[in-house]
């Protein structure tokens, strides 16, 4: 799927992008251009269609990371005075508390266990426990862990309740299933840089149309004042402000790809195949994940790290690095661990040559101690 001899990255993104995709950003763009705000249009067009959307939703892009529209979709569709309630069992939930407090918005922090996923009937129970909530934010997979929330349930409570959910699928949209029809939501939040597998550097909102064109002068950002953003881009094909036109091109081919892999259930079990490949093998060298299987979600897979005296994850990382495969540190805050992406333009087979360059570099650290401690599986 690949060429060259860049290290394979292993991380939830950014991640290993395919030969087509980075040829796709060899050639210069006006960002006037028509042909450029075609493509620009067809990339809206599409990412709504994988939602089923259809015309009650539209699909605003934004310059910057996956986290610039998260804030947008924060700062645009909640009121001044509305409250969120932020199920938080990791980083990127705690990423979406912070972004509340900094843009003035009551926030409900609630906290749930790092190796739990939030649930519907813990959403239930906070929305009739305080009715002055207004919005939920739910993280669909929470990457600290590689958590598999339960969206659905989620939004059945949310429709219950007549609250409105904003989705950040940051690192599920185009990999797991989610359709709005059956999975209602206000809003969606993804990135270029996921498992759409183009490169960073462009974020977007699907949104409901309705909700959209009412929010006009709620924003708190000029930059990213998501109406803003649609009305000019309704009226003029155009981006505000300077696009990432590179971003956009190679983006625009890995939709391409996606569409000609089979879409999203071809994605998925691709995903699948390569995260049971990796977990299988990495148990032969004694490894452990940290998440049972029934929530781990095939995009990103947390193992324990060893406890072994000779384990040093910069160590660990560095040698793994120079065999071809670069690892993620860890984002919990219980127990040692490291992560290991399942998402790019990798397959199985690559997941194979990953534990063989995982084992490679246990013999050549001299460690012999793998499976984690009776402490370790206590906390976790």
């Amino acid at each position: 799927m690949i060429r060259g001899n860049d290290p394979i990255l292993l991380t939830p993104g950014p991640l290993t992008t395919s030969l087509r995709t980075k040829q796709a950003m060899l050639s210069d763009w006006g960002s006037w251009d028509a042909a450029f705000n075609a493509v620009t249009a067809s990339i809206r067009r599409d990412v709504v269609e994988i939602i089923n959307g259809g015309d009650d939703y539209t699909c605003v892009p934004l310059q910057g990371s996956g986290t610039f529209s998260v804030e947008a979709a924060i700062g645009t569709l909640v009121p001044r005075d509305g409250k969120v309630l932020v199920p938080n069992n990791g980083a990127y939930c705690a990423r979406i508390v912070r972004i509340c407090k900094y843009l003035g918005r009551a926030v409900v922090d609630l906290a749930v266990p790092e190796d739990q996923p939030a649930t519907g009937a813990i959403v239930d129970a906070a929305l009739s426990a305080d009715p002055s909530i207004t919005h939920v934010a739910q993280v669909h997979c929470e990457t600290g862990a590689g958590m598999l929330n339960d969206l659905g349930g989620v939004s059945r409570a949310c429709s219950a309740h007549g609250r409105s959910l904003i989705v950040d699928a940051m690192s599920s949209f185009a990999a797991l299933p989610i359709d709005v029809r059956a999975t209602p939501f206000d809003a969606l939040v993804a990135a270029s840089g996921k498992c759409l597998e183009g490169v960073p550097g462009m974020g977007f909102v699907i949104v409901k149309k309705s909700l959209l064109e009412s929010r006009a002068g709620n924003a708190h950002s000029l930059a990213m004042d998501m109406h803003d953003q649609y009305v000019y881009m309704e009226k003029t094909t155009q981006w505000r402000y300077t696009p990432p036109t590179h971003v956009v091109a190679a983006l625009r081919v890995a939709i391409d790809q996606f569409l000609e892999e089979g879409g999203q259930t071809k994605r998925l079990a691709r995903y699948s195949a390569n995260c049971s490949t990796l977990i299988d093998g990495m148990a032969k060298l004694g490894f452990r994940p940290f998440l049972k299987p029934a929530t781990q979600a095939p995009i990103i897979v947390t193992f324990h790290a060893p406890p072994d005296p000779a384990y040093d994850f910069k160590s660990f990382y560095e040698m793994t690095r120079d065999r071809g495969y670069i690892l993620y540190p860890g984002k919990l805050t219980q127990v040692e661990t490291f992560r290991v992406g399942c998402i790019g333009a990798v397959d199985a087979n690559e997941m194979r040559n990953v534990v063989s360059a995982v084992e490679q570099t246990l013999v050549a650290m001299g460690i012999r101690q793998v499976a984690p401690s009776a402490a370790a599986r206590k906390a976790a």
